[in-house]
């Protein structure tokens, strides 16, 4: 019989907020917001508690799963941005417009951010960007 270890990520702690949910694995977050939500100052602090929780005295990285159409509150990001130990933003999607977005987006947030079409290739930009020193 063959034993082989799997590379799967194992969710720590998953959160159902008022706009969606948020998962939390071992050095990242992944945020799922509902369709037509809205992002607020007041909805960020709740996901700025969480990374509290979980990363206090560690590295970590934060991916947008956009999976659905939501507005967002740009002066989020100036917040965000203080955040010492979140060391990469990626946001996944294959919507033109989440792409156009990113880009205004972008503006507010001056610290490493990206734009993926495809999850994995986020998660590996994530994982190096949490492992550099």
């Amino acid at each position: 019989m063959k034993v082989r270890s799997v590379n799967k990520k194992i969710i720590v702690r998953e959160y159902n907020l008022e706009v969606g949910k948020i998962q939390v694995f071992d050095d990242y977050m992944v945020s799922i917001f509902d369709e037509g939500a809205t992002l607020t100052l007041e909805r960020a602090y709740q996901i700025i508690g969480i990374s509290e929780i979980h990363f206090r005295n560690k590295n970590f990285g934060f991916i947008s799963l956009r999976k659905n159409s939501y507005a967002i509150d740009p002066t989020i990001y100036s917040y965000l941005k203080e955040l010492e130990n979140l060391r990469a933003f990626a946001i996944v999607s294959v919507k033109e417009i989440d792409m156009h977005n990113f880009k205004i987006e972008k503006l507010f947030y001056k610290k490493p951010m990206k734009f993926f079409i495809e999850y994995d290739n986020a998660l590996k930009w994530v994982k190096r960007r949490i492992s550099q020193k």
